[in-house]
């Protein structure tokens, strides 16, 4: 029986090899001058606060050259007058128009039934008729009266003349004793009289014409308020039938066929297609900057038209404020209300300015510091910022031409000043 196979082992002499002790040699020394080159580099990651994967880090590059802001957004076109009709009174509403119908204006586009209305301008017509009739009536009962009062104006005056002739008479007839005192004395009396009668006929032909001048005057006034109240009347029938105020197109309508509305009641819009605009919204951020006649650019229907703004909202909705862009020139004839446009507007344009691609650390640090990347070192340095457009940041201090930073990411820095960037 075999109990095993130590009586068939011999022992080997294992000899050194001349070759193996200068590959190993070799190898020693290519370690160590690896240990030495990257010395620096693990003393570097050693003295790091933390270390951050470059694969969740945004970088960019400062520059130099031209800096544009802009403000680029979806709009939509708008009318720049788009008046509303509504109804001057209450009563049944006919349309002669339909939704998209060309129109010019003062062109008819409905027209309201309202009976009551035309029932009071018959009778305030009629009532301005009266009036009318009355102060002609005035009139002649005013030149029947002066008549009469001038007539006895110059009766009394005829009067007094002829009693001055006869105390003449009298008074010579008794300086040559013909005639008695009593005579004279009579003759003065009848004088006296004929002179206060025709005082009286005069004050009387006075203070008449005037009041008969005011009795005119009033029916006059009556008479011309009666006019404007009828005029009035008139104009609110003729508003009765709606007209185009503007040349274009029907919008919406408001109301169905033959509809019965009350006063004031929205009946129909109506477009004006040569004062189209484009309206856009802005971010607060940025409205703060608009003027009103900046240049800019409106594209569409694979066109490209200049514009400039002209209107901008005082009010912020949501964090937006709506401004509206004019075309430059002539209004496109293809453009359609509430068409989706891209609109541009240039903020400003400077040449030689140092810039780096926009990120969230102009808002993590409120632009006073960034992280500069070298040799796999994220440094934190204080930096000032300037203006900002959609993709580039101004560089006012701090950063030079050339300069690697993170631009997104650096939010997981926490308060760290210096961050190994790790592949």
């Amino acid at each position: 029986m075999i109990r095993d196979t130590s009586a068939q082992d011999r022992l080997v002499e294992v000899r050194p090899s001349h070759r193996r002790k200068l590959l190993l040699g070799g190898a020693g020394v290519v370690v160590l001058a690896a240990l030495v080159f990257a010395a620096p580099k693990v003393a570097t990651m050693f003295s790091a606060d933390s270390s951050v994967s470059a694969s969740r880090l945004s970088f960019g590059t400062v520059t130099r050259g031209p800096f544009v802001r802009d403000i680029a957004a979806e709009g939509k076109v708008v009318a720049a007058v788009s008046p509303t009709m509504y109804a001057a009174s209450a009563g049944a509403v006919v349309l002669k128009v339909h939704a998209g119908d060309v129109v010019t204006k003062n062109q008819p586009l409905a027209v309201i039934t309202s009976p009551e209305l035309t029932s009071k301008l018959a009778q305030e017509q009629s009532a301005a008729d009266a009036m009318e009739v009355e102060f002609l009536r005035a009139q002649i009962d005013a030149t029947k009266k002066r008549s009469e009062l001038q007539k006895a104006f110059d009766n009394a005056t005829i009067d007094q003349t002829a009693a001055e002739r006869d105390l003449k008479r009298y008074q010579s007839a008794f300086d040559k004793g013909a005639v008695p005192a009593a005579e004279v004395e009579k003759a003065k009396s009848t004088l006296d009289k004929a002179a206060i009668t025709t005082k009286h006929a005069k004050s009387d032909l006075a203070t008449d014409n005037d009041s008969l001048t005011f009795d005119v005057q009033s029916k006059k006034l009556a008479h011309d308020r009666q006019l404007l109240l009828v005029k009035d009347l008139e104009r609110q029938v003729d508003d009765l039938n709606v007209k185009s105020p503007v040349d274009g197109q029907v919008g919406q309508l408001f109301i169905a066929e033959r509809a019965t509305v009350a006063k004031d009641a929205q009946l129909l819009s109506v477009i004006d297609l040569s004062a189209l605009e484009v309206e856009m919204k802005v971010p607060e951020s940025f409205a703060r900057d608009l003027a009103i006649g900046m240049p800019g650019e409106i594209t569409g229907n694979g066109k490209v038209w200049d514009g400039k703004v002209s209107a901008i909202s005082p009010e912020v909705v949501n964090g937006e404020v709506a401004a509206r862009l004019r075309f430059d020139g002539d209004t496109p004839k293809q453009l359609r209300q509430s068409q989706r446009m891209s609109v541009r507007i240039l903020l400003d344009k400077r040449d030689n300015v140092l810039t780096v691609e926009r990120g969230s650390f102009v808002d993590e640090s409120a632009g006073r510091y960034a992280y500069v990347v070298a040799d796999g070192m994220a440094d934190r340095r204080d930096i000032r910022v300037g203006a900002s457009s959609i993709d580039k940041v101004e560089i006012l201090d701090g950063l030079k031409e050339g300069d690697k930073i993170v631009i997104s990411g650096a939010d997981t820095f926490g308060t760290a000043k210096h961050i190994a960037i790790s592949r």
